[in-house]
This record gives C-alpha cells, structure tokens and sequence, in this order.
C-alpha cells in the first residue's frame, strides 16, 4: 500500500492458472475487498491530487480552472496498463501513476503532486482506507453482538451445565454463557470506533515531514503551509492531522489498527470454539443447510465446519499484528521502505479475515440450534452430586444430625459414582436417597431441591442488566444497518 519501488509493474493474476488470496477469490465481501482494491487506491491517489491542487489554487499558486476541471474529469480515467509500463521502467509506483495521470491531463501535467512527496498519496490513502474499512467492519461487528443478544434474552432462563477446566461445575443458562461472548465483543466494537476515531490524517508534509518544499512554494508564508496542511485533511474527511511526521505517519498507528483487530480475532476464536465444543457434546449447532455435505466419507456428520473457519482465519488474524510490531521497531529516522511491501499485504489482509469472521459469525449467530433435551438429560447426570448439600441442609431443617446424613450421602454418592464410570451405567444417586428410609423426611422434597432452576443463582437476571445497561446503548448508533442478514461467499 505505501509508495516505492517494488511494486514492479506486476498486474494482480485473476485466472484459474496463477494464486489468488483465498481472502478475496474465496471469503471476504465484495466491498472490503473494493476497497483494498487497485482501482480504489489509485483512484483516491489522484483525488488527493485534485484536492492538493485545488486547495494550492485557493491558496494563490498559478494553478487555473482548466487544469482543476481537467483533473476532475478523469479521475476515474485510470490506464492500467500504461501505468504497468511506466513503473517497469521507472520502478517508482508513484511516478508511474503521476505520468499517467498527465498523460490524460495534458494542460494540468505541470501541476499534478506539486510540492508532495510519494507518502503524500501513498500514506493518506492508507488511513482513508483504513478510516473507511474500519467504517464496513464496526455495522458488522455491531450486528452479530445483536443477533447474539436476542439469542441471549430468548434463552436467559435455560439452565445448563457450566464448565470450568471443561469438567462439570455450577449450573449457568444458555442465555448467561452467551452474555460472556456479547461482554468479549463489546470490548472490540468501544475499541474498534477508539482506534477508527483517533485516526488522523497524514496531511501535506514534504519529504521528511518538515513541510519545507510547501514553504518554498508559498514564499516563506507559514500561514498558508497551515492553512494547505488544514485544508486537504478537510477534503479528505478527517478531524485531526498530524502535526508531527518523518516522511510517513508513524507506523505506531498500523500497530494501533491491527492490534484491535488481532483482538477481535481472540473474542471470535473463544466464541467458536464453545461452540464446536458444545456441538460436539449436542447441545448446541451451528446453522447446516439441507444440502450441506459434513463429510465425503461419513455421510451422518455435521461438522461445525462454520465455527472452524472462524478459529482458523482468527489464527491469522491474531498473528498479523507481529508485523505492524517489527515494521515500527526497524522504521530507521525519517523513515525506510522496508516497510512497504509488509504492509501491502498485512494491512489488507487483516481487514479482509476480519471481514470474513465477522461475516460468518453473523450467519452462525442467526441460525444457532439448541437442543434442550441433551441439556437437560446432562444436567441430570450431574445435578445430583451438586443438589447433595441442599439435601443435607433439609435433613439437618427435619431434625436430622448433619454429620450422619453427610457419611450417608458421601457413601451413596461413591456408589452412584462407581455405577457411572466403572458400569458406564446412569448416575442413579437421587434412586439411592428415595430408596433409603433415611431420607424419608425429604424424600417429598427432592423434586424441589433438584430444580435445575433454583441452581443458576442470578444468572437471568444478569442477563437482562447486562443486555439493559450495557449492550442496547453501544448498538444504538447502529440501528439503522440491524436489519441487513449476512452473506457468505463459499
């Protein structure tokens, strides 16, 4: 994405007979992949020309109406194939799009990138991609939280068998489990809008960031190299602008952007593992369509083959972030180019596998199953064992002494224990009590005592705070993008 040499010429391969990033021949929206594209690059390219000459011209250089009008026109007037030429023989990608570019206008060729340097196009196209791809993440980002959120109120008062260390403990709900995935995303949309709020505009700086060659220009005049320096960053959208520059922005910021990003790919990671986690115990699915194959040598499997890419493209995510980190730490004085060929793939490629997580996260969100059965029938095997001290506490309520009924309990629970691992049997436990005359002062009160419900503690009341407070105010802003269902491309 930066300017320089080593670009070479080479025009992108689009055939069945050369590589093709699976990102965009095969996952992520036609959109994202837009606006990584060449044509969008160059294209903002020469608008900053444009904007550049036009603010130049306001600002008193000998710059006319015409050669403004004629930049206008042909903006979108872009040979590649010249530009391919020039730059194989200049091996400067940005001099070859400043010959074309004049090629097509001829009376504003003597004006086109006065003053600017290679960074001036190369790195303020860079943050309006970045500015404008953050913009198509955050309404996908804001809509699985919501489709999670429904899911969440729906099953609020579910109960279901948590897991610490993946072994059994205390009820939750399925409503309450959901919550920590929508608590995780949350965190990544605040840092997400942070990151894309805080972007600032590279501006009209010159070669090393001094602003010398606009300064030249304008006589000595500081006023106007301030005013040029305010008045593009206008043009381009952007709040704030650097005041300080080498020849690039500070590469800090692209460890900035893929660092929420690599965030993002944590939260997606951990929701889709519990979900082929709780697939493979059947309590819970990913969306399978009627046609949809789970495997081309055992036709009974469904595969939660969904939540996988999801895991495997969030590796991706998360490791492209090691590049930014390096890039900053070697960017020697006012800058070096050995940053520009690593970021033209990795700033690009983090936002396209971000893209596509989001994308496919949203499509399992809208069609989770969840088989209340298998919970429940789970939730059997295990409540037992946990109901044993409320069990004590009635006996002991009953007249009963607490330390008789606890020696009981524990010599019925090693027996139900042994049935379970040693007979592969049912946990028969509750059986044991209501055969033993001991327990006959509770035995009326077991089918109280083992309501999965009265275990879950304040889990659906939490639920329905955090969705309140929390979660409705974040997605306010995005109410108007909630009604869009996602599409996968493969």
């Amino acid at each position: 994405m930066a300017a320089g040499g080593d670009r070479g010429g080479r025009e992108a391969a689009c055939g069945h007979d050369s590589y093709r990033s699976p990102l965009a021949s095969r996952y992520a929206s036609p959109e994202m992949c837009f606006l990584f594209s060449d044509k969008y690059k160059f294209r903002t390219w020469r608008q900053l020309w444009l904007w550049l000459a036009e603010a130049e011209q306001a600002l008193g250089l000998p710059i006319t109406d015409e050669q403004i009008q004629e930049m206008k026109s042909n903006l979108d007037n872009i040979d590649f194939k010249m530009a391919a030429e020039e730059e194989k023989q200049l091996r400067h990608d940005v001099m070859a799009h400043v010959h074309t570019f004049a090629h097509c206008c001829p009376k504003a060729a003597g004006i086109i990138h006065l003053g600017a340097t290679s960074c001036y196009v190369g790195d303020n196209t860079d943050l309006i991609i970045l500015r404008n791809a953050f913009d198509l993440l955050l309404p996908k980002l804001a809509r699985v939280i919501s489709r999670l959120a429904d899911f969440a109120k729906e099953r609020a008062n579910l109960p279901t068998l948590g897991f610490t260390h993946f072994q059994p403990a205390q009820l939750t709900t399925v409503g309450k489990r959901c919550c920590l995935w929508i608590q995780d995303l949350c965190m990544d949309l605040q840092n997400l809008e942070r990151v894309r709020d805080e972007l600032r505009f590279r501006g009209v700086k010159g070669t090393t960031g001094t602003q010398a060659s606009f300064l030249q220009l304008f006589e000595g005049d500081d006023q106007k190299v301030e005013q040029l320096d305010k008045m593009v960053t206008e043009k381009a959208g952007f709040k704030r602008v650097f005041i300080i520059t080498g020849q690039t922005y500070t590469r800090k910021v692209d460890i900035e952007v893929l660092s929420v990003l690599a965030s993002l790919g944590a939260s997606v990671h951990k929701i889709c593992t519990d979900i082929r986690l709780l697939a493979n115990l059947k309590e819970m699915e990913e969306p399978f369509e009627k046609q949809q194959i789970g495997s081309s040598a055992m036709p009974y499997k469904r595969n939660p083959m969904r939540s996988e890419r999801c895991c495997s493209l969030a590796r991706h995510l998360m490791a492209l972030v090691m590049d930014p980190l390096q890039t900053a730490s070697v960017q020697w004085f006012e800058r070096t180019l050995d940053d520009s060929a690593n970021r033209r793939i990795c700033l690009a490629e983090a936002f396209l596998t971000a893209d596509t997580v989001l994308n496919t996260l949203q499509n399992i969100s809208e069609g989770l199953v969840v088989y209340p059965k298998v919970i429940e029938r789970r939730i059997r095997q295990e409540l037992p064992f946990m109901a044993t001290e409320n069990i004590i506490m009635a006996m002991v309520k009953a007249g009963g002494n607490r330390q008789d009924c606890h020696e009981k309990i524990r010599v019925l629970s090693q027996q139900a224990a042994a049935v379970v691992k040693q007979e592969g049997g049912d946990n028969d436990l509750i059986e044991r009590i209501q055969a033993d005359a001991y327990f006959s002062p509770v035995h009326s009160q077991l089918d109280h005592l083992l309501d999965p419900s009265s275990f879950t503690g304040r889990a659906s009341q939490q639920v329905q705070r955090f969705l309140e407070e929390e979660v409705c105010p974040l997605l306010k802003p995005y109410e108007s993008v909630m009604k869009v269902k996602a599409e996968l491309c493969l």
